[in-house]
């Protein structure tokens, strides 16, 4: 990839000075500075909150920086006059896949692409057809088979993520030079996906484009990048090339400080078994049986679509079972009549991997969200204690060190950081026998990760069994004690002991072709399919 910084002088695709942003009198961006040249990928770091998406959200012209006569934002040597408008960074060459990737869910993935943009057939009408086959290059440009008139609300995330993408690509299609915005687009997307993505943005890079990437994965970062800006508490602490920079130095610059152990302290399980299942099937799942031992935390892994990431969902009665039956301590439950509110009573929690649409209410405040899987004990004769939730809202949010740690904040305004930080606080402070978490450090930076690292571990030895389903390999044999492995809706391997390991996961994740013999003493069973 040839940039600007390897001796071609040349004109910043963006040039920022002084860019603050303070919200209810919180200063959330302060003085931030920086430059994007042609070719380049740059990566914007630092912990939820640090002020990343404020910064993107100004750029979009969705916030407006406080006034300073010093600010000044250049796009490809233009001064460019601050506020944007809404709508105003699509005409200077700027494009923007978002967290919450901003999509239409009521609409088509071609009215999604297109909208605003359509061609137009003589008598102001839209020639339909073209639009089709043009929406369908584009998608096939990324090696998906969407129908490009399919709602955005009957896709996978994975599959919407990818639509977003496509857009932002879209709109610059037709621009000499621009800036291309990525913020988090990877997280819902599977391993191939993101390979896909990626030679996109290097293709995007290579005729000259800029590209603003952010991003809590750091292996995604050494990857892609060519120079990484960190921001931390709202300030830029360092600007640097990639590859001057290794794992533990760049985490140094995110935190402030040292991350010595990002996976918590192992502890033993016990032996008494509080929650069993029993032939579930259900969407993609086929036939699987297993059990859980009180403290223990068992992983539940494999490819995309291969069952295991509906597991939680069928468990906690989100989605209904054809068949199977549920033993949690003496209670028995035919899984077709399960329901969430039946799974809360029993004593399960489940934390689902979209915040946004399964996991929270964006329009409720931090307090609403917190408080609505245990609001009942704050209510005594009938009456809510308004005092002692506040202060049970207060301590958890310092607990968790949710930031800004503001009850009575609307959830939507929190980065994504803190709202997994709120959600996980909300199922945590249930005590629950049973805990479902699917990709609990989706979306968080690393000191997040490490504190609901250290909260699945301290569940665990409070006694709750857990089920972690993650696509995250090299996080499980740190957590777990059992790695169950899915192909085809069927748990078809068994890791822990000696063979519980990121090489071992990873190989049955992919392996074509499942043994059935059971492997005696070698810390690994393989389940009949």
């Amino acid at each position: 990839m040839t940039t600007a910084s390897d001796g071609i002088a040349a004109e910043p695709i963006i040039s920022v000075r002084n860019i603050s942003k303070t919200f209810t009198g919180r200063r959330v961006l302060e003085g931030f500075n920086l430059d994007i040249q042609p070719g380049e990928v740059h990566g914007l770091l630092g912990q939820n909150g640090s002020g990343k998406s404020t910064f993107i959200k100004i750029l979009a012209g969705f916030h407006e920086p406080d006034p300073d006569p010093e600010a000044s934002l250049r796009l490809l040597g233009r001064e460019v006059s601050l506020p944007l408008r809404p709508g105003e960074s699509t005409r200077l060459g700027l494009a923007f896949v978002h967290q919450d990737l901003g999509l239409i869910e009521t609409a088509t993935v071609l009215e999604n692409v297109r909208v605003r943009r359509y061609g137009l057939a003589p008598g102001w009408r839209i020639p339909w057809g073209r639009e089709r086959r043009h929406v369908r290059r584009v998608l096939e440009q990324f090696g998906l088979d969407i129908d490009p008139y399919a709602l955005v609300s009957t896709l996978r995330q994975a599959e919407r993520a990818q639509v977003a993408i496509v857009r932002a690509f879209d709109l610059l299609s037709n621009v000499e030079r621009g800036l291309l915005v990525l913020d988090e687009p990877t997280p819902y997307l599977p391993r191939d996906g993101v390979d896909r993505v990626f030679k996109t943005v290097r293709d995007v890079a290579a005729r000259g484009f800029g590209v603003l990437f952010v991003s809590h994965r750091l292996e995604e970062v050494f990857q892609i990048t060519n120079r990484v800006t960190v921001l931390r508490d709202g300030k830029v602490v360092d600007s640097a090339a990639t590859d001057s920079l290794d794992e533990q130095s760049l985490i140094h610059r995110i935190l402030g400080f040292s991350l010595d152990q990002l996976y918590p302290e192992p502890h033993t399980p016990r032996e008494d078994s509080v929650f069993s299942v029993d032939h579930l099937s259900g969407n993609s799942v086929d036939d699987v049986s297993l059990e859980l031992n009180r403290g223990e935390i068992v992983g539940v892994t494999g490819l995309l679509g291969m069952g295991w990431d509906r597991l939680p969902y069928l468990l906690f009665g989100a989605e209904k079972a054809t068949d199977g039956s549920l033993r949690i301590d003496s209670k028995n439950v035919k899984m077709q009549t399960l329901d969430p509110t039946t799974a809360i009573k029993l004593g399960i929690a489940f934390l689902p991997a979209n915040r946004l649409r399964e996991g929270s209410l964006q329009t409720a405040t931090v307090t609403e969200n917190l408080t609505l899987a245990t609001l009942e004990k704050y209510f005594k004769r009938g009456l809510l204690h308004v005092g002692q939730e506040r202060h049970a809202v207060k301590r958890l949010l310092q607990e968790y060190d949710v930031r800004p740690p503001e009850g009575d904040r609307v959830f939507s305004t929190l980065s994504g950081g803190n709202q997994q930080k709120v959600l996980v606080a909300k199922w945590f402070e249930t005590r629950p026998r049973v805990l479902l978490l699917h990709e609990p450090t989706q979306g968080v930076d690393v000191g997040a990760r490490a504190a609901i690292f250290r909260r699945i571990r301290d569940a665990a030895a409070e006694g709750a069994a857990v089920l972690l389903a993650t696509s995250e390999y090299e996080d499980l044999p740190h957590l777990c004690d059992r790695v169950i492995v899915f192909r085809s809706g069927r748990a078809v391997a068994e890791l822990h002991g000696g063979s519980l390991t990121h090489e071992r996961i990873v190989e049955q994740s992919f392996r074509v072709t499942p043994q059935t013999a059971l492997l005696q003493g070698g810390g690994e069973s393989r389940l009949g399919v």
